[in-house]
């Protein structure tokens, strides 16, 4: 038995967003618990599918000591203010200081976190907690499968487990398998770090592990594991981030340093092969409601509106989709989630069966205006319920006041905290059936497939209004290393 710290501080930095992202952000609940210290965290985590709770399973059955710090996240949105890392920092070293002394320490990281003061928020950390537990104690994290690794990440941790599908239904997984090679490294198994940067960026769309290339790619992750006995990971990584070591990247882990090596470069080799695969097609948001209400047939087709997805750090409360469904005049069509509070409030006020004159959506000034309306209020929810898709199976969701309101053939499922739309339970919280939808606009990038694809007969990626930009070439970035490409070309982009 040994005695092992855990640890979570989780952000996803969009640094193209204005919106800074302060304490409160981490504090509150959402999909995921706010932030809690000590003994409490066992109990926040326990059954959902994010890595510390799958270390805190696998470790348990060991039977070693867990000694619980504090775990905290934020929703995807821009860098994150001086204060709120800092402050976090002081509540989780103070915690680490009266833990010791440890054996080991399991961290949940993202590992594309941007502070206002710090680019490499995870190094940074990493560092800071050296300088508290020594060189000599294993630090073990489980990453994003977004994660922007950097050299100084890979030198200051003994290892680092890599989610390795995505949408992530493997995040527990990633936190059991971290455990696993913890337990080989505190049985005395010295383990060897290679390293690889990938010199161009991916768009998240075409980042999903569902279609090629990466589904490939990721097979043969698996088999040159298999065959090298090595923890090897291709990382994607997150391109909404303008600081020097953004981008994919290549780990791998083994006892043999000739066979680890041997892996990471047949990994790197493959990556830069299907450079140009990563790729597809965009849809303007007329496009797709065109192409919808013109296709004929069962099933439902899914709009996805990539940019205002709220997992990349978008506002979650663009309309330029909605503008059009109300425009093409589209008979039966469903729309999810659309951030405004107010709206939700105003909706409670009122009650079921009211009708309101509303201003809906857009106040983050993004994209088409707000549209106006009589809207009738259909139903109404807490936001209180657990996660029933393979993504977010159970986790807790925390959304504030939501409401179903409807404009002519339009159902608009509206949220007072923003989330993306990756869970078919939170459409059944406002009592709909997503099956039944003819059109389905999703504001999620790529994790509403593992919920509502089998429902999809067809899926549209949209280029509507919204921060979380699909084609990078759009984007000006100041501080990539020299030599990493960000123009991957895409069909029909506009």
């Amino acid at each position: 038995m040994v005695r092992i710290a855990i640890a979570g501080f989780l952000h996803e930095t969009n640094t193209f967003v204005q919106r800074p992202t302060g304490m409160d952000a981490f504090l509150t609940a959402d999909a995921w618990p706010g932030l809690v210290q000590g003994a409490a965290l066992f109990d926040a985590v326990a059954g959902a599918n994010i890595a510390i709770a799958g270390f805190i399973k696998e470790a348990a059955a060991h039977h070693h000591e867990l000694v619980p710090l504090l775990w905290t996240s934020a929703n995807p949105s821009g860098p994150v203010t001086q204060h709120a890392y800092e402050k976090i920092w002081a509540m989780l070293a103070c915690e680490l200081e009266q833990a010791m002394p440890v054996d080991a320490l399991f961290l949940d990281l993202h590992g594309a976190m941007v502070a206002e003061h710090i680019d490499d928020g995870e190094g940074e950390l990493l560092a800071r907690i050296r300088a508290i537990i020594g060189p000599d104690v294993p630090i073990v994290a489980a990453l994003d499968f977004h994660a922007n690794i950097s050299p100084r990440m890979v030198a200051l941790t003994d290892a680092m487990t890599v989610y390795r599908t995505y949408p992530h239904v493997d995040m527990s997984d990633t936190g059991r398998r971290a455990a696993v090679v913890l337990q080989c490294i505190q049985a005395g198994e010295r383990l060897h770090k290679a390293y690889r940067q990938i010199p161009f960026l991916i768009p998240l769309p075409w980042q999903c592990t569902l279609i090629e290339p990466l589904s490939a790619l990721m097979h043969l992750v698996e088999q040159l594991e298999r065959d090298g006995n090595v923890s090897a990971s291709i990382v994607p990584g997150f391109p909404l981030a303008d600081i020097y070591d953004c981008g994919p990247t290549v780990i791998a882990y083994g006892a043999d340093a000739a066979a680890t090596e041997a892996v990471a470069q047949r990994l790197f080799d493959a990556m830069l092969a299907q450079r140009d695969a990563f790729s597809g097609k965009l849809w303007s948001a007329a496009q797709a409601v065109s192409h919808a209400l013109a296709s004929s047939g069962d099933g439902t087709i899914i709009l996805a509106d990539t940019q205002d997805n709220p997992g990349g750090g978008a506002a979650g409360d663009t309309t330029d989709i909605l503008h059009e469904l109300v425009r093409q005049r589209a008979p039966d069509a469903c729309i999810g989630l659309l951030c405004d509070p107010a709206a939700a409030a105003t909706a409670h006020a009122a009650g079921v069966g009211a009708t309101l004159e509303l201003a809906l959506g857009a106040h983050s000034g993004i994209g088409a205006a707000p549209l106006a309306g009589r809207y009738i209020v259909e139903a109404l929810g807490n936001g209180q319920f657990t996660g029933t898709g393979p993504f977010y199976l159970g986790c807790k969701m925390s959304l504030g006041a939501m409401a179903r309101l409807r404009l002519d053939g339009i159902q608009i499922l509206v949220t007072s905290h923003k989330q993306q739309a990756a869970d078919q339970a939170m459409f059944r919280h406002l009592d709909v059936d997503p099956a039944r939808q003819r059109i389905l606009v999703l504001k999620s990038s790529v994790h509403f497939r593992a919920d509502f694809a089998r429902l999809a007969r067809e899926i549209l990626i949209v280029a509507a209004s919204g921060e979380n930009v699909a084609d990078l070439a759009q984007l000006r970035y100041k501080k990539l290393r020299p030599g990493v490409s960000t123009g991957i070309e895409l069909e029909g982009h506009l």
